[in-house]
């Protein structure tokens, strides 16, 4: 949906298609389904079980993107999806957006694409050929908001065969506690919450989780404090103990 996203750690967003359902704590407070809600330019809601997902016309910016990062010899980072979860199962989302998805993924080597969900025990039944031949350029993240999910999430991440994993701990809710070495990924991004019902987050959450990334050699980023805004965010400052990252997965370039 983006040419420019607003999110720090991505260059753009890319929605195949818009609308999904809550299904844990992260979910609480969903700033899409905001969005959605504030927009409404379509005629019913695309968040629930009963509402139907909607495809969008995004493919041609991703086509730009990759040819404009050739051009200046860089990589782009693609946020996939801000406004949906890659691996939501509903009746609506029709298979051919998902091969369509898989073969902009395969089409497009200079985008990083960071499949981000909430569902990874689908992503073998609804992207097989993805399963078949992972591309390098298809970053797998799960949501990790507190324990529970970060077991149970980190263990299915853990098995599917994308060589860049990363988890979004944001908003975190919860300490994580000591992360097993087995399931932990190749990146770790985290944060507070915003918006007027936002949760507080205890700062040694973060510390604890920068403390372990650090010591198992993973690339660590915090993304912000919690807050009713951005305003009250940023009086809080910027960084954890003046860390903000420090760099991304695999060499990739920031």
């Amino acid at each position: 949906m983006a040419e420019n996203s607003g999110i720090e750690w991505c260059h753009h967003t890319y929605n195949p298609w818009i609308g999904c359902t809550k299904i844990s704590a992260a979910c609480d407070n969903c700033y899409a389904e905001a969005w959605d809600r504030r927009g409404m330019q379509q005629k019913a809601s695309r968040w629930g079980p009963h509402a139907t997902r909607t495809r969008t016309k995004t493919r041609p910016n991703v086509r730009k993107w990759d040819r404009k990062a050739a051009e200046l010899g860089i990589r782009y980072r693609v946020f996939c999806a801000s406004l949906a979860d890659i691996a939501d199962n509903h009746r609506s989302i029709d298979p051919v957006w998902r091969r369509d998805l898989v073969s902009d993924i395969r089409a497009f080597q200079n985008l990083d694409f960071l499949l981000l969900t909430k569902r990874p025990q689908n992503v073998a039944k609804l992207y097989p050929d993805l399963m078949e031949d992972w591309p390098a350029n298809a970053w797998m993240g799960v949501s990790t908001e507190n324990r529970e999910e970060m077991l149970r999430r980190g263990e299915v991440l853990a098995t599917l065969p994308a060589s860049i994993t990363f988890w979004s701990a944001e908003p975190l809710v919860e300490d994580l506690g000591v992360i097993p070495r087995e399931i932990m990924p190749s990146w770790v991004i985290t944060g507070g919450e915003s918006g007027a019902q936002y949760r507080p987050a205890d700062p040694d959450w973060f510390r604890s989780i920068r403390d372990q990334c650090k010591a198992a050699d993973v690339p660590f980023l915090f993304k912000q404090w919690e807050g009713k805004n951005q305003k009250e965010i940023k009086a809080k400052g910027r960084a954890l103990d003046g860390v903000i990252h420090d760099g991304y997965p695999a060499g990739r370039a920031a």
